[in-house]
């Protein structure tokens, strides 16, 4: 049984409904010797696994990376295709901010 919701985890859509209002911007940085990292900022680490989420990021993008601080950090400039994995992943486009 969900704990939110009281229906049964197969029939469950917290998780979905959370996805759909999270209001996420991703945007670029560049560390130490000059090496880039997509950060991905937004993400309510209450309604979401957001280690999980790391995970699937990044075996869709073929990258490192860390859930540090409530933000996602993956090694590489992914900001080109880091939209389309999202939505992939259930998030609403609108509420997706590349910056």
């Amino acid at each position: 049984m969900c704990p939110v919701c009281g229906l049964p985890k197969e029939l469950c859509v917290c998780q979905e409904i959370a996805r759909e209002q999270q209001r996420i911007s991703v945007y670029s940085i560049k560390r130490r010797f000059g090496k880039v990292v997509t950060i991905v900022e937004g993400v309510d680490e209450k309604q979401l696994d957001l280690k999980d989420l790391t995970k699937r990021l990044k075996s869709k993008l073929a990258c490192g990376g860390t859930a540090k601080g409530g933000r996602i950090e993956l090694q590489g400039y992914h900001k080109a295709r880091i939209k389309e994995a999202l939505v992939e992943i259930g998030f609403s486009p609108e509420m997706i901010d590349v910056k």
